[in-house]
């Protein structure tokens, strides 16, 4: 089996400091059912790729195991596929091979490890029941492009139907360390097989590797029940567990978010006229369904509901804390039903692609992406413009310029402590044009809030439509 990982980060050579292993050399690491061996196909300024293939030995396999004479799964043990596409053995070969690079940690260059690089990983030959659909479903949610090639069985006999093998492609740019964790999960799920037991320590494997995306991911039961080997008992622990650890920094994070807010924007009303100049903007649009993105404890839902040219809204928000205050202001629970139908809270990460998110005329994103670090941004406008695709966005964030005018508020500081920036107009004006570009909207700029001649209005609004409506 064979797995290779390439990059045309400059220099591409880096590659080798982040795996700890020598481009120059051959490696070999003796394994409980073979062998595998690292080596480097290229490795120059421009490009470098590295190669985990795996020589599995079916005897090894067997050695100890005992059965039946003449029992038919003996000949079975011994002629079979595990040797060329038992996805578990390469997670194991991983785990071995790239343990350090999987810590996120780098003797020589710890500054390359949080770096997002342009990543390409192939799978030229794997085993995935249901083929490219599954690798979809588990990949582009993590925001990797994909690329998958299968065939029949044999095609001097069709009606012996697909082959449960493909050759599989995915691309991003995103950390190492991420890429490497996302294939020790999910390509023994894409198996739906292990060759080995599993047992209680399998479940702290897969919380450990999964932290910080696993709770989030819309296939989350799926990917738990298949890589535990569908053991009820385990599965339900580790699903329980990841409920538990949904991010409470995020939770954090929306109840700071919302006390500064009030304490440096207060003497504004800023809030209200941020709330109105959205609604009037959907109104203006025609917009019926409408998605908000980071709805928190649903302060734009409330108006939303309110209003009955809006016919459906789905609230998002990845703490749950937020979305049962939500449910409780919203009087939810007490609604008639024809006024229920017309409104849903889930729970989701803006970082991760979800079907939920799609078939929607209008998604608003109010005082949001200014929360995001570069990558999680990145992320999240291909989740949004490239993946959901609704006819319009209509985003707000600060501006930076403005800050000046707040008395409270420290000469240099953002508005808000979780901020990870804050732009002036020029910088959201250029993003967004770049974005609209990218994905093939245009976008209208337009100002909230009481203006000043030299600084603008203190939250500048992006109104984004898909170029005549197309996919």
């Amino acid at each position: 089996m064979l797995l290779t990982i390439s990059t045309a980060h400059v220099p591409a050579t880096d590659l080798g400091y982040l795996l700890h292993k020598n481009p120059a050399r051959l490696q070999t690491e003796e394994l409980s059912f073979g062998k595998a061996h690292v080596f480097y196909p290229e490795a120059n300024v421009d490009r470098c790729t590295v190669a985990v293939l795996l020589e599995v030995d079916p005897i090894a396999l067997v050695r100890g195991r005992r059965g039946p004479a003449g029992d038919g799964r003996q000949l079975q043990q011994y002629v079979n596929d595990r040797p060329y596409a038992a996805n578990s053995f390469m997670s194991v070969a991983l785990g071995r091979l790239f343990a350090t690079a999987l810590s996120g940690r780098s003797k020589e260059r710890q500054e390359l490890v949080d770096i997002s690089l342009p990543l390409n990983a192939k799978l030229p030959a794997i085993a995935a029941g249901s083929g490219s659909e599954l690798v979809r479903r588990l990949f582009e949610p993590l925001g990797y492009r994909i690329s998958t090639e299968s065939g029949l069985l044999d095609e001097t006999f069709p009606d012996w139907g697909e082959s449960r093998y493909a050759s599989v492609e995915i691309a991003a740019t995103t950390r190492l360390r991420d890429l490497l964790t996302h294939l020790y999960v999910l390509i023994p799920v894409l198996d739906n097989e292990k060759h080995y037991w599993v047992s209680d320590d399998e479940v702290e494997k897969l919380l450990k590797r999964g932290e910080g995306w696993l709770a989030m991911h819309p296939e989350k039961d799926l990917i738990v029940s298949r890589y535990l080997k569908r053991q009820r008992s385990l599965t339900r622990e580790a699903l329980d567990r990841l409920a538990e650890e949904t991010p409470e920094i995020e939770e954090n994070q929306e109840e700071t978010r919302n006390q500064e807010e009030q304490q440096v924007e207060r003497s504004l009303g800023l809030h209200e006229q941020r709330m109105g100049t959205v609604l009037s903007v959907l109104r203006g649009l025609g917009a019926r369904r409408i998605i908000d993105l980071g709805c928190g404890e649903g302060k734009l839902l409330r108006y939303l509901l309110a209003d009955p040219q809006f016919e459906f809204t789905l609230g998002m928000d990845v703490s749950w804390k937020s979305l049962e205050v939500a449910k409780e202001r919203l009087h939810l629970d007490r609604l008639p039903e024809r006024q229920k139908d017309r409104i849903q809270l889930v729970q989701g990460s803006l970082m991760y692609r979800d079907q939920r998110l799609s078939g929607f005329d209008a998604a608003t994103v109010v005082e949001v992406i200014e929360h995001l670090d570069a990558p999680r941004l990145e992320a999240f406008e291909r989740v949004l413009f490239a993946f959901a695709r609704p006819m319009h966005v209509v985003l707000t964030t600060p501006n930076v310029e403005y800050n000046s005018v707040f008395e409270t508020l420290p000469t240099g500081q953002f508005r808000h402590r979780d901020h990870r920036f804050e732009w002036s107009r020029a910088e959201f004006e250029t993003w967004a044009k770049s974005i609209a570009d990218q994905y093939g909207y245009e976008v209208r700029f337009q100002a909230v809030g009481p203006q000043d001649q030299m600084l603008g209005a203190p939250t500048q609004m992006g109104i984004f439509s898909r170029v005549g409506g197309a996919a």
